[in-house]
């Protein structure tokens, strides 16, 4: 049995992306039950130089639609980082999954060892596809997905393993 480029590039972004947009509506049912400012859980850090709830979400997207972008070599849209509200951070997650779902298998699968050259931390990098997906698409995108269910936990949503796999 083998395995796609795209069964590992794009299905778990688009499955932790539902994922994501599952936690914010526990966390607007959070601040709605215990009375709460949204702003209060959407401008929480884990710590004060980190980003905000929806700058993490914001990043979760924009790496998503990077990482499909050069895996598949399609322009991926841009999206202005001025979400203030729940309902706005789920339109992006939601704007986010269609570009994603537009990305067709064969764009992806066969360009395992296609060079993808990017710039990170004003650094030129090279390295395959599979490399890029393995080493930083993947690792990025979750970090901000795993911050955000973080941040969520810290301000007492109650959030658990299953929900943050959406089982």
């Amino acid at each position: 049995m083998s395995i796609t480029l795209h069964e590992v590039g794009i299905t778990p972004l688009i499955r932790a992306l539902h994922n994501l947009s599952s936690l914010l509506d526990k966390a607007e049912q959070h601040a709605d039950q215990h009375k709460l400012e949204p702003q209060q859980l959407l401008s929480a850090r884990l710590y004060e130089d980190m980003f905000p709830l929806t700058a993490q979400v914001q990043r979760a997207s924009d790496t998503a639609k990077a990482t499909a972008s050069r895996l598949s070599g399609v322009a991926a849209p841009a999206f202005s980082d001025d979400e203030t509200s729940f309902d706005e951070l789920q339109a992006r997650i939601n704007k986010t999954i269609v570009f994603l779902e537009s990305i067709p298998a064969d764009a992806v699968n066969g360009q395992e060892d296609r060079v993808i050259t990017m710039k990170l931390r004003g650094e030129e990098r090279s390295m395959s596809a599979r490399e890029y997906l393995l080493v930083f698409g993947l690792p990025n995108f979750f970090f901000h997905i795993t911050t955000a269910y973080d941040i969520l936990r810290h301000q007492g949503v109650k959030l658990g393993k299953m929900d943050f796999l959406g089982l």
